[in-house]
């Protein structure tokens, strides 16, 4: 099972790497992990995305909670949440093959940041899912290079209006 765990942790040098030995001193994969500072300097938000075991996970989110640069840990599994990655794609793009991509691009919701006389370089936002299909769609075009985020989220509210 996938888990979204967000580590609110202090922001200091060296951080990261406490936390990311952590999982793997426990031969633990990561799938994703993004971090950021958050309104407040001194803090950075971790959001690791691993797959496994829920019992495993547990004890996972446990040691990471003990580190002591670490203020808080939160698993979203089960919970409703906004779920984003981002990324940057350079698809090949000769003339008589642009008006599909372009088209494409539209229909993703996605936004070309760069076009040059062979590629194009389009920015897609959006969970997961929508990542891996526009992945999917340019394929047959060419992919020329791929660069993901890992992916950030927030648990929704009970009063939350979905968009």
């Amino acid at each position: 099972m996938k888990h979204l765990i967000s580590a609110l942790v202090q922001n200091k040098p060296g951080v990261l790497a406490h936390a990311a030995g952590m999982f793997a001193a426990r031969a633990f994969n990561i799938d994703s992990l993004a971090v950021g500072r958050t309104d407040d300097p001194t803090l950075s938000r971790m959001t690791i995305v691993v797959i496994g075991d829920d019992k495993v996970v547990e004890q996972v989110r446990k040691q990471l909670a003990k580190l002591v640069t670490v203020v808080k840990v939160q698993d979203f599994v089960g919970q409703d949440v906004v779920a984003r990655d981002l990324m940057l794609l350079r698809v090949t793009a000769p003339v008589e093959k642009r008006l599909e991509i372009l088209t494409l691009v539209e229909l993703y919701n996605a936004k070309v940041v760069d076009i040059c006389a062979k590629s194009v370089m389009v920015e897609v936002c959006g969970p997961e899912a929508k990542i891996e299909s526009f992945i999917d769609s340019c394929r047959q075009y060419g992919i020329k290079s791929v660069v993901r985020t890992g992916t950030i989220a927030m648990p929704r509210t009970s009063k939350t209006v979905k968009v």
